[in-house]
């Protein structure tokens, strides 16, 4: 091969949480697009790996033209979403010349990912039989839809895999129709399922030298997912189907009304429902034989629902939500994203970073603001290092260096 990869300056451009990374050292090729391989490399990205995205000629990675809404130079925020920390190189893996690109590049990196509908990277030649025995230790992550047997064929978009694994079933108004998730939950499960997968397989790496595949798929990673409903029929041959806002094991487990907004509350034991009934003015609730214990709850839900609906009606969400949660009993009123984030802040908690101009301007790129990493690390946090790239924006940097091009890329 006459093209190497080129690793950047490991800290440089880091901008919060200075010092090392837990991944640092780590080099990830990540050949995936749209949403469960990036949020996967990105959520390692952060914690230090070094990621170069892989993308085709022209288009690349296809959320970059899913919008609206966009930012300021018309990216899709749906692309900004997964992006940042990664440095991009444009591939053109139809061209034998884009292939020995690309195996330079995985020859260089201690994990692969992708998400290519199963047998075009064997096609490819870029399949992990033939790179395992050419790189023994690549960890190789394969992201499917219907994993890579019977459903190889079937397309994995989200909604599809919401429709047919069962979990639309069981979300919306009993007497209205199946509903999806407001997000594209199924693909972030899969990417959380694909960064475990692939710090599994690292820490084998780590103890006997052997990388292996890492195989997840979309309709596996629900039916995980969704535990209690889906031990449900595992266990007990159970269907369940769908309640709106209640839980199917806990009462009062449910939004209700109140004068303003909805209210969530969260009652998951006997004393938090002596605590809510005394708070609501009905202290005779958690003695009433029907209310006694959660499981006479759940059978008396809609009796139980009645009673709280009229009493929560007195007041707005937001009173209930201090009253109650001053008193022990978990409740909230239903956000608006802008107040969810209002809400995060106001606790402490990592809402919305920003990469500043500085970072951005040394790298060629431009300031963006994101949603904070939802891991705390004391001792080697998330860094913001580098915004989502422009297009093939570090293609020259990664195929040649500084220096020009490097020498043959070690097996």
């Amino acid at each position: 091969m006459g093209t190497q990869y080129n690793a950047p300056d490991e800290r440089a451009g880091a901008v919060d949480g200075a010092g090392r990374g837990a991944l640092d050292g780590l080099h990830i090729a990540d050949f995936s697009r749209v949403l469960a391989g990036p949020y996967a490399t990105m959520l390692l990205a952060d914690l230090g790996a070094d990621v170069v995205k892989v993308e085709r000629p022209g288009t690349g990675d296809d959320t970059r033209a899913w919008h609206p809404p966009a930012d300021h130079d018309g990216t899709s925020t749906y692309f900004l979403s997964v992006n940042r920390n990664k440095r991009s190189v444009v591939l053109d893996l139809t061209t034998e010349a884009g292939l020995e690109q690309a195996r330079a590049l995985i020859a260089g990196s201690d994990v692969l990912v992708e998400n290519f509908r199963p047998g075009t990277m064997e096609r490819l030649g870029l399949g992990h039989r033939e790179l395992r025995a050419r790189h023994p230790g690549l960890i190789y992550c394969s992201i499917s839809g219907f994993g890579s047997g019977a459903g190889a064929a079937i397309p994995g978009y989200d909604l599809l895999v919401q429709a047919v694994g069962g979990l639309m079933s069981v979300t919306g108004d009993a007497h209205g129709e199946p509903v999806k998730a407001g997000v594209a939950l199924v693909d972030v499960i899969t990417g959380l399922h694909a960064s475990l997968g692939i710090l599994a397989a690292l820490r084998h790496r780590e103890a006997t030298g052997e990388g292996q595949l890492v195989e997840v798929n979309l309709l596996g990673s629900l039916l995980s997912a969704m535990v209690n409903q889906a031990s449900a029929f595992a266990v007990a041959g159970v269907v369940p189907g769908r309640m709106g806002n209640a839980h199917p094991s806990i009462a009062p487990y449910e939004t209700f009304p109140t004068a303003d907004r909805p209210l969530a509350l969260a009652v998951g034991n006997d004393r938090q429902f002596a605590a809510l009934a005394e708070t609501v003015g009905e202290p005779g609730l958690a003695d009433d034989d029907r209310f006694r214990t959660n499981a006479d709850r759940v059978a008396h839900r809609e009796e139980l629902r009645d009673i709280l609906t009229k009493r929560l009606g007195a007041a707005g969400a937001d009173h209930w939500a201090t009253v109650l949660l001053a008193a022990g009993v978990p409740a909230g009123p239903v956000n608006t994203l802008d107040e969810a984030f209002a809400f995060a802040r106001k606790l402490g908690l990592p809402g919305i970073v920003d990469i500043p101009a500085a970072a951005a301007d040394a790298e060629g790129g431009r300031p963006a603001r994101q949603v904070a990493h939802p891991i705390t690390l004391s001792g080697t946090p998330a860094q913001y290092r580098l915004p989502p790239p422009h297009l093939g924006q570090h293609t020259a940097q990664i195929l040649h260096g500084p220096a020009g091009p490097a020498g043959p890329a070690s097996a």
